[in-house]
């Protein structure tokens, strides 16, 4: 293939991708916004009938999340990253024309629903469903095809968080196990990138999407930031490892009762969540711009770290189709400003600190749980535009990092890849062992890489 006919292809992946992640962002928007305000403000409800009616239609978007995923695409559950490194590496298939509408309006529903999901991991999915389709209607080579799929997943980042260079360097750090380098593939992802960028910028504007602005630090209160990063090494750790214990637990409870009991009980808390509670719901985006412009106390931050943390485990369990970037971004942050509050019982602190440490905490965070510490630095600097917190954010990701690895820790996308092997694998045994004159079942188990849920097994 002639490399420039592979590049113009590249392009309109990127642009494509662009539309579908800017009609994604406004939907959940519109849509997570409008349902809260026709109950409180059209039907004027209040009290118990508000919270029951919030509750039926939180348990009633969640639950027709997943009956798309587990009726028509199972490996739509969950991020679908792991799917997509798994396709690159050969052991996954990218079934575009099924994964593409139950992402987009399986996402649409769970984000919408108030669960503490985030809208980059359906976004990064269907870019690269539109990279395969793509590859598929013009016959690319295997390796081709390869590089277009991380050229449409790097497409699906950039659409989502307008970060255009941050999804770059995902592609060549998270997936170099993967990505098939080649000067022709590397100009490829850079090329959907900007053009997906391009495009959400033309519907969404091109203003960072957590702008925070802050001052210079001092270079002697470096130390504080390496500190907050050996706090989030630990938290991050611990993230992945609850992580995958509640995926385990929550399968064997729908292996045991129905698969629809737990995503019930969770859409029923999180409707009444969004108005008990907001803080404790949807992506946190922009709570976490919100919380970093107020001041509030370290048990009341506290509360909202321990309630989001539970929140993101139980959502993210369910097995629908949604992400995990924002919902650790946001959790980094309300962890950041707590840390922060609790300094200023030991020693003043200069004016806005506590947001340097909130912005650099995303970034520690990410590199924690995630274990691509470069790209927590540009994305959480292309996120937020505080480019002068820079040295902070470096200190802070890298210990973040450092340490989760001297604590054992993998990243979150290897360890789920690894998962759903593992359960392909044991679901095929167990075909043969039952009949061995039927061909081996496999288990397309989006929730299985994403959530918690067991899905079909198909001969």
């Amino acid at each position: 293939m002639h490399n420039g006919f592979y590049y113009g292809v590249a392009v309109l992946v990127g642009a494509v991708v662009g539309v579908i992640g800017a009609a994604f962002h406004l939907g959940v928007e519109w849509l997570s916004a409008a349902w809260p305000a026709y109950l409180s403000g059209d039907l004027g409800l209040t009290g118990a009938p508000l919270y029951l009616a919030a509750a039926l239609i939180g348990a009633s978007m969640a639950v027709a999340s997943l009956f798309l995923v587990r009726r028509f695409a199972p490996e739509a559950g969950g991020s679908g990253v792991p799917e997509i490194e798994g396709a690159m590496e050969g052991l996954r298939e990218v079934r575009w024309h099924r994964v593409l509408p139950v992402k987009f309006v399986g996402g649409l529903l769970a984000l919408s629903s108030g669960m503490v999901l985030g809208r980059e991991g359906p976004t990064i999915h269907m870019g690269a469903s539109v990279a395969k389709a793509a590859a598929d209607l013009t016959k690319m080579t295997s390796q081709d095809m390869r590089g277009l799929l991380a050229a449409g997943g790097a497409a699906g980042l950039a659409a989502a968080f307008n970060a255009p260079l941050a999804a770059v360097l995902f592609v060549i750090e998270e997936t170099r196990r993967q990505f098939p380098y080649s000067a022709r593939t590397y100009i490829g992802v850079v090329l959907a990138s900007f053009f997906a960028a391009v495009v959400t910028q033309m519907f969404t504007g091109d203003i960072p999407y957590m702008r925070l602005a802050v001052d210079t630090l001092p270079l002697a209160l470096l130390p504080a930031f390496a500190g907050l990063g050996l706090i989030l090494g630990v938290v991050g750790t611990f993230f992945n490892r609850t992580l995958i214990w509640s995926l385990d637990h929550v399968r064997a409870l729908g292996q045991r009762s129905s698969f629809y009991l737990f995503p019930l009980g969770v859409g029923l808390i999180v409707g009444v969540l969004m108005f008990a509670l907001p803080e404790a719901t949807q992506g946190g985006e922009l709570l976490a711009v919100q919380l970093a412009q107020e001041h509030r106390t370290v048990l009341a931050l506290a509360l909202i770290v321990l309630l989001r943390f539970v929140m993101t485990m139980a959502s993210y369990a369910t097995g629908v189709a949604g992400g995990i970037f924002a919902p650790i971004l946001a959790l980094a942050t309300t962890i950041g400003l707590c840390y922060g509050a609790a300094l200023e019982f030991v020693l003043p602190l200069p004016d806005r600190m506590e947001v340097v440490l909130a912005i650099a905490a995303m970034g520690g965070l990410f590199a924690a749980t995630i274990g691509a510490p470069l790209v927590g630095m540009v994305l959480v600097m292309e996120l937020t535009g505080a480019y002068t917190a820079l040295m902070p954010v470096m200190l802070t990701t890298i210990t973040a990092n450092m340490v989760a690895l001297w604590l054992g820790n993998r990243p979150i996308y290897e360890i789920l890849l690894e998962r759903t092997l593992a359960m392909e694998a044991k679901a095929r045994q167990a075909t043969r062992t039952a009949d061995p004159a039927r061909p081996p079942a496999r288990l397309d188990d989006g929730a299985a890489a994403g959530g918690g849920i067991d899905n079909t097994l198909r001969g």
